[in-house]
Order: C-alpha cells, then sequence, then structure tokens
C-alpha cells in the first residue's frame, strides 16, 4: 500500500481521483465522464432546473456549474433558456441528452454494483455519511460560523509603530 498522508483533503481527493477513473471508464462508451453523467442525472431529476438551483444541488458555486454546463451545450445534451422569471437561466436536457443518460445509466449501475460490492458491508452507508459530514463542515466554514476551520492570519499593516 502508497503511504497514506495525514491530511484529509489529501485523502478525500485521492481516493475521488482514484473512483473517478473507475466511472469514467465505466461510463466511456456513452461518450461522458462521471462528472457529467453526475449533472445530467442532476439535470433530469429537476427539470426545468434553474442554474442556481442546480450548483446548490451539486455543492458548487453559480460560476461553477455555468462552466460545466457549457460543453454539455456545445454537445447538444442541455438547453438553457429563461425561464418564466427572466432573470433565471433554467436548464432541460435535449433528446440526445435523454439518449446518453439512458445509454450510460446502465454502464453506470454495473460501475455502482461493482464498487459497492468491492467495499467491505456497511462502507459505503459510512462514505455517504463522512461526505455528507465533510461537505457540513465546509458549509461551516464558508459561512464563517467556526472560526477554527476558516482562521485566516491576520494583515500585517505595512506602516510601523
Amino acid at each position: 500500500m502508497k503511504w497514506q498522508s495525514s491530511c484529509v483533503c489529501l485523502n478525500l481527493r485521492r481516493a475521488a481521483r482514484a473512483i473517478s477513473q473507475i466511472y469514467d471508464e465505466a461510463l466511456a462508451p456513452a461518450g461522458i465522464k462521471i462528472t457529467q453523467f453526475s449533472l445530467l442525472r442532476a439535470v433530469e431529476r429537476n427539470e426545468p432546473v434553474a442554474i442556481t438551483a442546480l450548483a446548490d444541488e451539486l455543492d458548487l458555486d453559480r460560476t461553477t456549474m455555468a462552466r460545466n454546463l457549457a460543453p454539455l451545450e456545445r454537445q447538444r445534451l442541455v438547453k438553457l433558456a429563461a425561464g418564466s422569471d427572466l432573470r433565471v437561466t433554467e436548464v432541460r436536457l435535449t433528446p440526445k441528452g435523454r439518449a446518453v443518460v439512458a445509454r450510460a445509466l446502465p454502464l453506470w449501475q454495473k460501475a455502482q454494483a461493482e464498487i459497492s460490492g468491492r467495499l467491505a458491508a456497511g462502507r459505503v452507508d459510512q462514505l455517504r455519511e463522512i461526505a455528507a459530514e465533510a461537505v457540513g463542515i465546509a458549509e461551516k466554514a464558508r459561512g464563517g460560523q467556526n472560526e477554527s476551520i476558516v482562521a485566516k492570519p491576520k494583515r500585517r499593516s505595512r506602516l510601523r509603530d
């Protein structure tokens, strides 16, 4: 086994990259990656869905969400259009997007079952709980509710006493 850092972030990122590679390989015949599949499925569950609501569901900021939607729109998998409130941009799957999701879903299910089957009993639930807890910690840190997590070094004044 490789050296294991004590850094929580490094370990989470390492695990995410390793598992993402498995899903990406599984989804390759559908022509998408796991990040795109997750986004398309979120659109499918909520459509029509505002970009901001989609970003909230996937714990991304609106700018990142818009950047992630751009290639899907270029591939004509999603369509962005003004909602009934013209200040809101809504996302919908296109027929081509629905076909890609339909082709990718069984591939994802197979990868999901294989990974879940290789993890010890109860580990998938533990992983989901750890992820939810980590997201909660990050939300509190962003909101400044937990100063010990987001403590920033004090800026030194350029002026000397």
